[in-house]
């Protein structure tokens, strides 16, 4: 029970700061907190938990700003901007995982207490770094994709593209992630487990989601200048 309520807690948070963050800098600030989370969610994603009685991990929980960045990115400048914002967060990944390396090269002093700590943190699994980011970069673009192909077929329905673009996206983002980096190590029972777990949460998330871009609505009434 505890571990669902700060799960919840942290989903309000986190969708509230990319709000602030749309609110203050526009597209700017909804990119820096999309990238800020793909590489926060690269290192969560070590701790395990348990949410609702499913395994799931510390990674979970950063999907709800990310999914939601892209969808306001799209909403206000355009699936060309919402692209952008992916691979710049996949680029700040990828220095964060070169920076991680360099500095885990360097002997440590002899009066330094936390290089085991880091080597153990930061040392990575490369298949399920591989498999995340390839992850992110397919299920990303898919979410513009089917952002932008749901707002042409149904414009007055807001609620319908926020959702139905996360909810294909995931799919893809859940299955290639848990076969890329788990196929042949756990049995296929096992990985059917993990997936559907997995996007049961990401569904949670992505509804708990809506009303935040309900809200950019009533952020842009007040301040047009954002929507591009």
């Amino acid at each position: 029970m505890q571990n669902n309520l700060i799960y919840f807690l942290w989903i309000l948070v986190d969708l509230s700061l990319l709000l602030a963050g749309f609110m203050l800098w526009g597209k700017y600030g909804v990119t820096a907190m999309i990238a800020s989370n793909v590489v926060i969610m690269n290192i969560f994603v070590l701790k395990g938990i348990t949410l609702f009685g499913l395994d799931a991990t510390g990674g979970n929980v950063l999907y709800a700003s990310i999914f939601l960045g892209t969808d306001i990115i799209s909403e206000y400048y355009g699936p060309g901007e919402a692209r952008k914002a992916v691979f710049i967060g996949f680029f700040i990944s990828i220095f964060f995982l070169i920076a991680s390396r360099f500095i885990l090269l360097f002997e440590p002093a002899a009066w330094d207490l936390y290089h085991p700590a880091m080597k153990q943190l930061f040392t990575p699994v490369w298949r399920i770094t591989a498999a995340s980011m390839a992850a992110y970069l397919l299920s990303q673009n898919c979410d513009v994709v089917c952002y932008e192909w749901l707002k042409r077929k149904l414009p007055d329905h807001l609620w319908v593209r926020n959702n139905g673009s996360t909810w294909i996206s995931q799919i893809i983002d859940t299955g290639v992630f848990c076969m890329a980096a788990f196929a042949g190590v756990y049995e296929v029972k096992i990985i059917s487990g993990i997936v559907l777990s997995t996007y049961i949460l990401k569904i949670i998330v992505a509804a708990v989601d809506t009303p935040f871009i309900y809200l950019s609505k009533v952020i842009v009434r007040k301040k047009p200048s954002l929507s591009g």
